[in-house]
Formats: structure tokens, sequence, C-alpha cells
């Protein structure tokens, strides 16, 4: 089985500004005259993490992390203002054109695979590749399946504590209730919401409990953005149309891909991820028996390792 890459450091490190107020922390480590990667985080609002560079070969990968719109090390952090699907592809590309790029793959994981795919079937000439994981189409049941009715059934203990952060009176929309909260002028009210929210998520991301995913998701820089940004997008239905991601599937006919889910994934069950094959059957889809959501479960890293490897050798790519 795989493991990742031994840890690096960035080698360069740049500030973007955007649109007003929103400054972009974008990083560069690997090789500079080698193959450009992207690595597209989760949340919306989850922000990069350091291993997030191990997954790929730093002899040959120029390896991009980028923090999107109020995440991670971008600024200011959890601003909901000017924050939509739209203009993170927006981002993408000023990235893309910043660093002097003309095709990238795209490494992405739950909403990371969500913005992956609708920035590649909105610019499909700049993309070499995909290996996506956890997919998340956005679709009104699956957030409905996560926050309201669905998750709640197979984790009733851990449901509990996340339920009791709202009257009994306003549960029939749970995420409506937590807007209120997480939009809130009492910052106290705001941060207690968020933690509950964010370790909620983090609980059920692991097949097998990993206390260290729930105390990165409960610390109260990530809870915050993750949380705040999350809600936000949901309750605009992610800016997308119904059923967008898979509609515009064909778009994606000549992009190499590999999608990557665990068959006991809670938090974006396989359904989405069958549904997008279908829709792509360039895609070779591979279903992990023994793993959840997490991009940090062994059985998960393997085959997004593997995916990388893949991907690139069907586009005939090598270092510069």
């Amino acid at each position: 089985m795989l493991t990742l890459y031994p840890e690096i450091k960035p080698g360069a490190q740049h500030r973007i500004a955007v649109d007003p107020p929103h400054e972009l922390y974008v990083e560069e480590s690997g090789n500079p005259d080698g193959i450009p990667v992207l690595v597209v985080h989760g949340g919306p609002g989850g922000g990069c993490e350091d291993y997030h560079r191990r997954f790929f070969d730093a002899e040959r990968f120029r390896i991009i992390l980028m923090d999107q719109r109020g995440a991670g090390r971008s600024t200011p952090l959890a601003a909901l203002e000017g924050n939509s699907t739209g203009k993170l592809v927006q981002d993408m590309e000023t990235v893309r054109s910043f660093l002097g790029i003309d095709q990238w793959l795209l490494f992405g994981g739950s909403w990371g695979s969500t913005l992956s795919l609708v920035y590649a079937q909105t610019h499909p000439d700049r993309v070499l590749g995909l290996v996506l994981r956890g997919i998340f189409l956005c679709r009104p049941r699956d957030i409905h399946w996560f926050y309201q009715d669905g998750a709640s059934r197979v984790f009733p203990d851990y449901w509990e504590e996340f339920e009791a952060q709202i009257d009994p009176a306003e549960r029939g929309d749970m995420v409506a209730a937590y807007y209120r909260k997480l939009t809130s002028t009492n910052d106290l009210e705001q941060i207690q919401a968020a933690k509950a929210w964010s370790v909620w998520e983090g609980r059920c991301a692991t097949l097998h409990p990993n206390p260290r995913v729930v105390e990165h998701f409960g610390h109260p820089h990530v809870a915050i953005a993750l949380a705040r940004i999350e809600c936000h997008y949901f309750m605009n239905k992610a800016f997308l149309d119904d059923d967008q991601i898979v509609r515009n599937a064909p778009l994606l006919k000549d992009i190499p891909g590999i999608i990557v889910h665990g068959r006991y994934d809670m938090v974006c069950p396989l359904d989405n991820a069958l549904a997008l094959s279908r829709a792509w059957p360039q895609a070779e889809l591979r279903i992990i028996r023994d793993a959840g959501h997490s991009a940090s479960e062994p059985a998960i890293v393997d085959a997004l390792m593997r995916g990388v490897e893949e991907v690139i050798a069907r586009t005939g790519q090598s270092a510069g």
C-alpha cells in the first residue's frame, strides 16, 4: 500500500488580491519545472493542510496549494461577502494566470471535487486531468442527507450533540437554523455553533474513530471558517443549478479522470460518485471498500496516489 511522500516545506508563498476584501494565500512546493498540480480543498471553507503536499513526488510535480476565499490563511477569515462558486472558479483562473501555468492537474476531494468539476466544465482546455475523492454533487438531497435526515440515523449519538444547539421548534430546517446562529452578532453564539457544526462533520468523516481528525475540525480557526462558509453555500444551493454537474458532464469527455470514493462514506454517500461516473464514462471509478470520507484514511491515500500516476500516464506529461 502506498503511503504519503516525506514532509516538505513550501518553496514560494504568495498573497494574491482578488475582489475586495479578499486576499488569497497560495503556495508552491516541489519542482518549479514539474507537472503543475492544484490541490482543491474541501469545505467550502476547509483550507489546505500541510499533508496535502505529500500526495505528490516533489521531484516531478509543481505542487500548488490555494486557500479559497475566507478559508485557511486567506483573509479575511470566514468572510461571506463575494463568496460563491463562480467567484472561486474565477480565483482559480487568477491563480493559474499569476503562476504562468497553461494546464494543470486538479486534485480535489469532497467540496474540492465539486469545485474541480465546475472549474473543469468551465475551462476544460486548462485541465490536464482530474483526481477526485469523496464526490459531492451538492444536490439538495445530498445536503439534506447530512444536515437533516440520513447521516443522523447512522450516528444518532453524534447527531444529538449537533441538534442540541438548535431550539426544537427550529429543527425542521437545520441549515437555516444554524445559519442564523453563524451570522449572529453574538461572537460566542457564533463560535459555539461553528464548533458543533464542524465537529459533527469531523466525527462522521472516517470509517474508524479518529481523534486527530475531530481535533482538527474542532479547532476554532478551522471551525469558524468551515461552518460559516459551508452554511452560506448550502443556504444558496451551492450557487449551482439543479443537477448542474451531472448535466454538464459531457464537457469533461476529453479530460482523463480517476474517481476515488469510500464505500462507507457517510458525509457524501456513494450514489454521488455513481451518478457522476455514469455521466462521465471516461473516468474510472474506484470504490474503496474499507474507507469512509476522509483523505487521510490509508486506503484512500493509496488510491489517490495511484490515481495521480495513472492520470499523468494517460496525459503523457513529464517534469519540465
